[in-house]
């Protein structure tokens, strides 16, 4: 009698949809794959806002939930607004002290994190359109720009060329940037708990992938 796998939960707030597409993809990949000794459950939403997001949840248990975010750029705008979304992640540990809100950010967007699926990108960019090089070498594609790389179709069709290997590889790869960043001697940036690098490349999305694959037994 085959055993019946238990389901793990996990929560996030995401900014675009993108994002969303990926977790979904990343959830069925793991639910329809034999090795993985658990199934997996992503409460998931695209709300900018965590405190929104924190609000809207009806739980009574401790939970973290992981907020998917960009660090667009060093200009003042952009600095700001990401900020500002710390700002609101601070804020849900006085609105409901059993949630924990995680932070996975990515410098400059999550592209970046697409882009380590396939092969390394340790370069600094001086602005987030130049992603779409990689993009196009990392997916053997030919998209004129990240709008259209965007497009759900065209999307959904570069997730189609993933594995899980893929994405093992990609926590791999974003754990050598972080590691290198640490060895230039960047100044890790803390802001009311959180920490984050202003320097391009950087990231802290694969934190969260690494531990659902490690609590799946597939890493």
């Amino acid at each position: 009698m085959i055993k019946r796998k238990s389901t793990l939960k996990y929560y996030f707030s995401v900014e675009g949809e993108t994002e969303l597409w990926y977790l979904e993809w990343l959830q069925d990949q793991i639910n329809n794959t034999l090795e993985a000794s658990s199934k997996v459950s992503f409460n998931k939403q695209i709300q900018k806002d965590p405190l929104k997001r924190a609000k809207s949840l009806a739980i009574t248990s401790k939970v973290e939930i992981w907020h998917l975010s960009d660090y667009e750029s060093s200009e003042e705008i952009h600095v700001k607004q990401f900020r500002e979304t710390i700002d609101r992640m601070a804020d849900t540990k006085g609105l409901k002290k059993q949630i924990t809100y995680k932070f996975g950010y990515s410098n400059f967007t999550f592209d970046l994190w697409m882009i380590l699926h396939k092969i390394d990108c340790r370069g600094s960019f001086s602005h987030r359109k130049q992603y779409i090089i990689p993009i196009n070498k990392a997916y053997d594609e030919s998209f004129e720009n990240m709008d259209e790389f965007k497009h759900e179709a065209n999307f959904k069709r570069c997730l189609k060329k993933l594995s899980l290997g893929d994405v093992i590889e990609a926590v791999k790869r974003a754990k050598i940037i972080m590691d290198i960043n640490e060895k230039n001697g960047y100044t890790l940036q803390r802001y009311k708990g959180y920490s984050y690098y202003k320097e391009n490349p950087s990231m802290m999305i694969w934190e969260i992938i690494e531990k659902i694959l490690l609590d799946c037994e597939l890493m």
